[in-house]
This record gives structure tokens, C-alpha cells and sequence, in this order.
């Protein structure tokens, strides 16, 4: 798959942040990361791909926990430094167990 993404405009790094959306319930499941390999590989096989800082290399959500994303639409934003992958989400989206991501809230930290 030859694509050249000339509107994604990835950082010093070679990555964009990636925001995910459930397409039913309109819920931010997560953020990570994408690289230009991970996206290919997101819009060839409609699985969400990322890259893993921590571990340097891409990784598919889901590969050994078995909650996939399957990627419904990519979106850009109109800078064209961040992606939003619409998804349906299979299990949970977080490592804790959590359906999401974002499940904490800041302001009750805050006192």
C-alpha cells in the first residue's frame, strides 16, 4: 500500500496524536499515538494500529487483550495535527478495565 499522506502533518518524531471515538455512543475511549505505518495498516485492515512510544514499535489494539477497534472512519482535524479514529470498540478501551480511558475526574483532585 504506496499512500502519502501530504495533509497529516506528523511531529519531530513521526507521529500524530490519535483520538478515539466509540460511533455509538460518541464516548473519547482513548489517545494515542500513530505513526505512518500504523495508519496504512489502520485503513488497510479497518483495525486500529498504533505506535507504542514505550515500546518503539506499532502495535494493534486489542492483539493480546482481544478488545479490538474496528475502525469505522478516520477523521483529520483542520490543522491537520491530529487524527480521531471512529470506532466500535470490543471490550474495554483501557488497561485498568475501565470502558474508557477518561474515567477520572481532574476537578476532584483539585481543592
Amino acid at each position: 500500500m504506496n499512500v502519502v499522506f501530504k495533509n497529516v502533518k506528523f511531529n519531530e518524531k513521526g507521529l500524530v496524536p490519535v483520538i478515539v471515538q466509540d460511533v455509538e455512543t460518541k464516548e473519547v475511549l482513548m489517545l494515542a499515538y500513530a505513526n505512518e505505518d500504523a495508519l496504512k495498516l489502520t485503513l488497510k485492515t479497518r483495525k486500529a494500529h498504533y505506535w507504542s512510544r514505550s515500546r518503539k514499535k506499532i502495535w494493534v489494539k486489542g492483539e493480546t487483550s482481544g478488545n479490538f477497534q474496528d475502525v469505522v472512519e478516520v477523521r483529520i482535524d483542520c490543522d491537520g495535527d491530529a487524527l480521531l479514529y471512529i470506532v466500535r470498540q470490543k471490550g474495554v478501551a483501557c488497561h485498568t478495565g475501565s470502558y474508557s480511558c477518561f474515567f477520572q475526574k481532574l476537578d476532584d483532585e483539585v481543592r
